[in-house]
């Protein structure tokens, strides 16, 4: 299976799980098992939004294009130009992806401080 990936800025999350030439896109099951050798499936034939393109079968391989989401200010190049995802094990596919971003975590005053503050 050959998955590319389509940046989307700030589109809904997705999670796709492989198990030989089926897909699960968010617990939806997509089978391209039967598709055979040189064909192509138009993407709207196949319902799902993250699905962008037609769907092939190449050189034995299943190849798809699907969306991948990404939020943040300065994403990196993995995540805005994506390298396809070749051969990639069953089981849960590892999409590019930033860390998110730190939020800045402000100390609240401690009660004694408060308590101070006031008798003052």
């Amino acid at each position: 299976m050959i998955i590319n990936l389509s940046p989307l800025y700030d589109g809904p999350p997705v999670e796709i799980v492989k198990s030989g030439d089926c897909l699960w896109i968010n617990g939806e099951e997509f089978d391209f098992s039967d598709l055979p050798e040189g064909a192509e499936i138009a993407d709207f034939v196949v319902p799902c939004d993250f699905i962008r393109g037609p769907i092939t079968r190449q050189g034995g391989h299943v190849v798809l294009t699907i969306r991948l989401p990404y939020s943040g200010e300065n994403p990196s190049a993995a995540v805005t130009h994506p390298a396809p995802i070749v051969d990639p094990p069953d089981g849960l596919v590892v999409l590019p992806a930033d860390e998110p971003e730190a939020e800045e975590f402000i100390d609240p005053p401690q009660v004694e401080e408060v308590a101070n503050d006031v008798e003052a």
